[in-house]
């Protein structure tokens, strides 16, 4: 009866000891690193663009004027669905989760040419296609740092907040209430853009 308590011990023990020699061959979710993500690159190069990004940030008459370059585009990385409710005339559409090496390289061409980039954090009017997104998720800073890891170094980005009203901006497509009741949304914005303008 005796050794009954020694042997449970015994293997209590021995199964203890075991336990690290375990662990140290499952893969943990910590430390298993996905080659195909670099999150620390990303990071690494959001910082190095800090500066560059912040000189090319203009206004809505420069950025006009420079898509009047020959080779300028005007690049919409919304969705296929919103450029199509809406968009800056002249306007082209990759829609950002679409971002691959070849597809730019096939679409925007050279390299060097001027890329202009906007999102719906330029228009103030909220409604669709242009619903506001939180300010450090707007969508021009996701498009800009990939624009340049993949190799675009003319980028422009408006740093102007709009109006669709705005002649300005020469808004392609007519804006959308975001509820049923029409009488529940707003049209002050708009108002207020046309006889600003």
């Amino acid at each position: 009866m005796k050794t009954l308590p020694l042997v449970t011990l015994a293997t209590i023990l021995s199964t203890l000891s075991l336990q690290p020699a375990i662990a140290q061959n499952q893969p943990s979710s910590e430390t298993t690193v996905n080659p195909q993500v670099d999150y620390t690159g990303f990071l690494q190069l959001t910082e190095q663009l800090a500066d560059y990004r912040q000189e090319r940030l203009v206004d809505l008459k420069r950025f006009k004027r420079i898509a009047k370059q020959a080779d300028a585009i005007i690049l919409d990385s919304r969705s296929a669905a919103a450029f199509a409710q809406g968009h800056i005339e002249g306007a082209i559409n990759i829609p950002f989760s679409d971002f691959t090496e070849e597809k730019l390289t096939k679409i925007l061409g050279d390299k060097s040419r001027p890329i202009l980039i906007y999102c719906n954090n330029n228009f103030r009017d909220d409604v669709p296609p242009i619903v506001l997104k939180r300010a450090p998720l707007a969508l021009n800073i996701p498009t800009f740092i990939n624009l340049y890891g993949y190799g675009y170094e003319n980028i422009y980005e408006l740093n102007d907040v709009t109006h669709m009203a705005d002649p300005l901006a020469q808004w392609k497509g007519t804006p959308r209430s975001l509820t049923v009741n029409p009488f529940q949304v707003s049209q002050k914005p708009i108002e207020d853009a046309k006889r600003a303008n």
